[in-house]
């Protein structure tokens, strides 16, 4: 694993690729991390930054990858909240961050892509072991029975609450992470004691997300695993094999899942409630049916250009009490759906540019039958029906992170940047580019 670490590149490309490393390890724990990282990173992309590498930043990926920012400044000129607003900007600055230092930092995103997504899959498997062992502990400590790690006090929220991280977001994480691994495994892994690990970290991070619980993220998982896998990665027999072999795991897993009651209950059960609009159902939060139903009635007044930046809390708190959704308003809820969420605030034309830009994703990893970039895109897109990803620290930073990671390490997309060399200095990079490459 020294390899993870020891990298044969300058000074200043190894000082990059450790902020990176180090980035992706802070994406699970608190937001104050990974935002001390990224200023790390930022300064050190600024001091070494060479004026040639600043036409790169006149390229379609800086309009696209930046588009969510753009609709909330652009929204902010009509806004009924401008406090609100710029707080939006605020959150929303990584956005555009992350695309300038892709930019302009000159470390070989490609050449190092697998690395680093290695890394943050072996981080995301010790977090989830750390969980594990947190509620052993505690369940050995108050002397419960083993089966209560299967209870609700150690499932979904109450699970990742030791790193305080919302449970959908958290399973955002570990569902790159384990797509990661099943692709390093599907393509070969020639070291039998390497590959027996890798499995064991697919198990427990498989193990985490039902832990987690989030009903959208398993949804994707087996989509992933029996459909995306094997038809980019494999080919004729194998690919049935492996379909079949697949489609049955995921029928035993799902029979296990659903033979426990808890979740049963929040697979079934909630998922019938949540989608439900039928307010004589008992439950303990309003379902977000609901939710979407208050909020398409105040975007039936303004459709076009919607409310502004920072409205939407604050429109739906009264109307959420009008509609007798207590929860929602004592809460201060949104409309849990990026899609609603963004028509509200910024209309039509704002919804068109999101969704324009989830195209510009999805060609790309289409075109490279990236299987790790096509599960991101499915995340965002799939997510973004049940949850406000870009309200809140760590969907924006998983978004704007990896979708600029991925776009960036896309050798097709890369633009090379050609740096004059000085007549003096022919004979020394000559004798550079023949220098055997060592392994660490």
């Amino acid at each position: 694993m020294k390899e993870l670490l020891l990298i044969n590149d300058s000074k200043v490309n190894k000082i990059s690729y450790y902020h990176l490393v180090l980035l992706m390890a802070s994406l699970p724990f608190d937001f104050f991390y990974s935002h001390i990282i990224l200023i790390s990173f930022a300064l050190h992309t600024f001091i070494h930054l060479k004026k040639e590498r600043l036409r790169s930043l006149l390229s379609l990926k800086m309009l696209v990858l930046p588009s969510v920012l753009f609709i909330t400044i652009i929204a902010t000129i009509y806004t009924i909240n401008t406090p609100a607003a710029f707080t939006e900007w605020t959150l929303r600055i990584p956005v555009l961050l992350f695309p300038i230092l892709f930019s302009l930092n000159g470390l070989d995103f490609n050449k190092y892509k697998s690395k680093l997504l290695l890394s943050f899959s072996l981080v995301c498997t010790a977090t989830v072991f750390y969980l594990y062992a947190d509620a052993l502990f505690t369940i050995r400590y108050y002397h419960l029975p083993l089966s209560s790690i299967f209870a609700e006090g150690f499932t979904n929220h109450n699970f990742a609450q030791p790193i305080k991280i919302h449970a959908t977001f958290f399973s955002f994480q570990l569902l790159i992470a384990l797509v990661n691994l099943f692709y390093i495994l599907v393509k070969g892994v020639p070291v039998r004691s390497l590959k027996i690990f890798y499995a064991i970290c697919c198990l427990i991070l498989i193990g985490g997300l039902i832990q987690l619980s989030s009903k959208s993220i398993l949804l994707i998982l087996f989509v992933i695993v029996n459909m995306v896998l094997p038809y980019y990665l494999l080919n004729g027999k194998r690919r049935q094999r492996f379909i079949l072999t697949g489609g049955a795991i995921t029928a035993i897993v799902v029979v296990g899942i659903l033979s426990i009651s808890t979740f049963r209950e929040r697979y079934v059960t909630l998922l019938k409630s949540d989608l439900s609009a039928d307010k004589t159902v008992l439950r303990n939060s309003d379902s977000r049916i609901e939710r979407w139903r208050v909020a398409a009635e105040r975007i039936k007044v303004r459709p076009l250009t919607g409310y502004g930046s920072g409205s939407e809390i604050g429109l739906l708190k009264d109307d959420f009490y009008n509609a007798k959704l207590y929860s929602s308003y004592l809460y201060g809820l949104n409309s849990h759906n990026q899609y609603i969420s963004l028509v509200l605030k910024s209309g039509v034309w704002g919804l068109l540019i999101y969704l324009l830009t989830l195209i510009y994703g999805f060609k790309a990893s289409l075109k490279n039958k990236d299987v790790v970039f096509i599960s991101f895109m499915l995340v965002i897109t799939i997510v973004s029906f049940s949850e406000n990803i870009l309200d809140v620290d760590k969907g924006v930073m998983f978004y704007s992170f990896f979708f600029s990671f991925f776009i960036f390490s896309d050798i097709e997309n890369e633009e090379v940047i050609p740096i004059k060399q000085k007549p003096d200095d022919y004979l020394g990079t000559l004798a550079t580019n023949i220098l055997p490459v060592t392994s660490y």
